[in-house]
């Protein structure tokens, strides 16, 4: 999209969540347009998983795609330069942690507790806890944390965004470009550009279910507050664990944070995303396997021992079927843009991606990293071939068939093939018995696109 001489300068971003607040920030701190929009969330900022997660940040963990490894390299430097400017230290929890790989052994080594602790293992973490020696997996200079809830409600308010409370019940269009939302109860709120980002719940709005899939992962994680809060240094531990021989391997994560509460999570599963984020509760059995966890990697987070639970809770990671984010503007609606899909690295990748997406916004391309890779558009080139509507004719040879696509959403240079969309439910093949006595085929409509 080309640069315009005028900007948005009315922009409505919907979903109060850690990509939301980074988009916010970034739109209102803009160098040349500063922009300050109207926020629209459901329930409250950090409902979801944004206030759920782990908030542990890594430099180079993303390295294994060169598109995710530029995001999240450019987010971790972001990261350090907000907490200079918003004093994240002691605003949300920002500190630099030494990360470790720990092999949880299936039963307890007697033994082990009175061998010499490995020189890595943490004085507040068992010696028991470990079945091998531990491995460091990332440094002070390429680790770090926030608490994700405190970091989003930091960047938020010093974005100075207009929060409403309020569902987005869809996006109002005309003419091809976003025109503003409709906010139940409310109206329309006016708007030249819109940001879809609502994590796994931005696939309620058609026009994202039209173009690519969004699910959501549960995650379970306890918070707990040891009984000796000041002997629990930061390191981030990645655990590996099998609970019984021939049992699933389980990947639990442990997180201290500065505020002396330590947070546990590990165990996902895939399902239906809720309508509402605050009716989101943890399976009974994972958040007792959590606390089963966190008491054999400490004494200090065993309950018997004086451990407090904080709280044990859920929420849902927004993922894509093909692992990547979702960040650009929506094909087919000029100024509708989304940014959603980042699993579990939302709070690592969240202000390079509001970042990027500011620049989108106000000065027509994103400077701080290539949004290409992360386009919705990328969907629609799995699901298209290039040629005339003549392709789905020439394919579509059978007698007295009945057709009815709606050829005005597809663009001119593409044609869907056939075996998509029967793949995707959107036709289906039929027998029927003509009056004259012969077979053909019909084609069935099951959804428009």
């Amino acid at each position: 999209m080309a640069a315009t001489a005028s900007p948005p300068r009315r922009v409505v971003i919907c979903g109060g969540g850690v990509v939301g607040a980074c988009t916010a920030y970034f739109l209102s701190t803009h160098a040349t347009s500063p922009t300050v929009p109207t926020l629209v969330e459901k329930s409250s900022p950090a409902c979801a998983a944004s206030g759920k997660a782990g908030g542990f940040l890594a430099l180079d963990w993303c390295d294994t795609t060169p598109a995710l490894s530029a995001l999240a390299r450019a987010s971790f430097a972001l990261h350090r330069r907000l907490a200079a400017t918003l004093d994240g230290e002691s605003a949300y929890g920002f500190r630099a942690v030494h990360t470790l790989s720990i092999c949880l052994p299936t039963h307890p080594f007697p033994a082990a507790a009175t061998s010499p602790p490995h020189p890595l293992l943490p004085a507040w973490v068992d010696p028991a806890a470990s079945a091998a020696p531990p491995r460091e997996l990332g440094t002070t200079d390429t680790t770090a944390q926030v608490h994700p809830g405190f970091f989003t409600k930091a960047v938020l308010a010093a974005s100075g965004a207009e929060v409403v409370i309020g569902e987005v019940e869809r996006v109002v269009v005309r003419d091809g470009r976003v025109a503003g939302v409709v906010v139940k109860g409310r109206g329309v709120v006016d708007a030249d550009a819109v940001v879809l980002a609502l994590g796994p719940w931005s696939g309620r709005f058609e026009m994202v279910r039209e173009v690519f899939d969004v699910s959501g992962l549960k995650a379970h994680s306890i918070v707990l507050r040891p009984h000796e809060p000041d002997k629990i240094t930061p390191h981030a531990l990645f655990l590996s664990y099998q609970p019984e021989p021939g049992a699933k391997m389980l990947d639990p994560e442990v997180y201290p944070r500065p505020t002396g509460e330590v947070y546990i999570c590990g165990m996902t599963k895939d399902e239906e995303v809720p309508d509402d984020p605050a009716t989101i509760t943890g399976e009974p059995d994972s958040i007792a396997m959590l606390h089963k966890i966190a008491g054999r990697v400490s004494d200090q987070l065993k309950r018997e021992e004086g451990a407090e639970v904080v709280a044990e809770q859920a929420c849902y990671l927004p993922c894509t079927d093909d692992g990547l984010p979702v960040i650009g503007e929506m094909p087919g609606v000029k100024g509708c843009y989304v940014a959603t899909g980042h699993s579990c690295w939302g709070i690592l990748n969240a202000p390079a991606t509001g970042a990027a997406l500011a620049e989108l916004i106000l000065d027509g391309s994103a400077k701080i990293v290539d949004l290409a890779p992360f386009s919705p558009a990328r969907f629609l080139k799995k699901r298209s071939k290039r040629g005339g509507y003549s392709v789905l004719l020439d394919i579509c040879k059978l007698p007295d068939a009945m057709f009815g696509l709606n050829v005005n959403r597809l663009e001119q240079k593409y044609a869907i093939l056939l075996q998509d969309l029967l793949r995707d439910n959107i036709i289906a093949f039929n027998k029927v018995l003509h009056p004259h006595g012969h077979i053909f085929e019909t084609i069935q409509i099951l959804r428009h696109l």
